[in-house]
């Protein structure tokens, strides 16, 4: 039996380096030479994991609560507050990071407040905001589409099914954007965290028909605290993951043959270029983390009890062992995880991301990337597939 376990011959993969950032890919294929499916890594400096880059054996973990639950409460003991990763990491009493009978319940919660989003109304928010943001540079004849279009359709979109005020959702998304960044991360979940209580206490004192609203109804009887929590989820899936899907997929549209002439001729719609994206470049490309209480013995494999097991969906989606290539219209990916811990809001980010990608193409139809796509730079971070910007340019009206 081998061990996940780096030795002298064998160190650990930087995932948080700016090289994994730059080819994630090609350091897959590395991986898969040197290591299998199980590839000793390093999250931060000193923080060792066990990725995951096989289909099936992703599947297993995932479908397995009894020996990978997703409570790192004993792990994250010895990690320091100054970690990077820590705040991505660590124990929160919502359903992302529970299992067994804590976990039901508050996924349970949860699901009931998101099915209680009218789609009809999502989507006519979603063109509405989209409409605001593009009229704001539209003049300009060029943009940045990360900063002065995904991002803000992520925040005011999610902050209005939330019941979110702008300035309380604007500490949010900054304490969220330093969580995913790794830099300074312990203070941007101190924002983070005042932020949030003080909409759960704005919502308990004055609901709404939002999601925080329903939250707080629930018959789970969340307190203050754990309520705090389920919007940290909530917001974590919702702001930097939807980001990156629509500029990565927009990336896709302007640079794809198969996609950047066909999607506006209808050959191709923009759902098929998202799950493209999903398939290849998930925004979150390393995640669905669970820690086993006790050694583990996987195909030969033996992972340490309380180290993190993460599942690359970038990776295990082209594992070269399926049989199924990947192509535009393949949905059978693990980018939204699958098993107990299975996005809840998939519905939700679908229609987001299409309508607002829809929206964009046909308001600037002859929009062009406006730099060479290798002249593009990927945030480092061992979780996201992350640009920094997305630079276009396109004829202003004028012209």
């Amino acid at each position: 039996m081998t061990t996940a376990s780096s030795t002298a011959t064998t160190p650990r993969i930087a995932l948080y380096a700016s090289a994994f950032a730059d080819d994630p890919h090609a350091a897959y294929t590395r991986m898969r030479a040197q290591f299998g499916p199980l590839v000793p890594v390093d999250l931060a400096p000193g923080v060792p994991a066990t990725l995951v880059i096989g289909y099936d054996q992703a599947r297993r973990i995932l479908n397995d609560e009894d020996r990978f639950p997703a409570d790192p409460r004993v792990w994250e003991q010895a990690i320091p507050d100054s970690c990077p990763v820590k705040p991505m990491m660590e124990w929160r009493p919502n359903a992302l990071r529970s299992a067994g009978q804590e976990h039901s319940r508050y996924r349970a919660a949860n699901a009931s407040a998101l099915n209680g989003v009218d789609q009809h109304h999502l989507h006519a928010l979603v063109n509405a905001v989209a409409a605001r943001k593009i009229a704001e540079f539209r003049d300009e004849g060029r943009a940045d589409l990360l900063a002065q279009f995904a991002r803000p359709i992520a925040f005011e979109v999610l902050s209005t099914l939330l019941g979110c005020p702008d300035g309380i959702g604007r500490r949010i998304g900054h304490g969220m954007m330093k969580i995913f960044d790794g830099v300074d991360a312990a203070a941007g979940n101190h924002i983070l965290m005042e932020a949030v209580a003080e909409l759960v206490a704005l919502r308990r004192n004055r609901p709404g028909p939002d999601i925080t609203s329903r939250l707080l109804a629930h018959l789970a009887r969340l307190d203050d605290a754990e309520m705090a929590q389920q919007l940290v989820t909530l917001y974590g899936a919702g702001i930097e993951p939807m980001v990156y899907l629509i500029a990565n997929t927009v990336l896709k549209i302007l640079t794809d043959d198969d996609f950047s002439a066909t999607v506006h001729s209808a050959g191709a719609s923009v759902r098929e270029a998202l799950d493209s994206v999903l398939y290849r470049d998930p925004p979150l490309a390393n995640f669905c983390i669970t820690y086993p209480p006790r050694p583990v013995n996987v195909d030969g494999v033996r992972l340490p009890a309380h180290q993190p097991v993460v599942i690359s969906m970038a990776a295990c989606n082209n594992d070269p062992a399926l049989n199924a290539g990947g192509g535009s219209g393949d949905r059978a990916h693990l980018s939204w995880s699958t098993g107990p811990h299975a996005c809840p809001a998939r519905s939700h980010a679908y229609l987001i991301a299409e309508t607002a990608i829809a929206h964009l193409l046909d308001a600037l139809p002859e929009m062009d990337l406006a730099c060479p796509p290798g002249d593009l730079s990927w945030r480092p971070g061992p979780f996201h597939r992350a640009l920094s910007h997305l630079p276009v340019r396109f004829p202003t009206a004028r012209r």
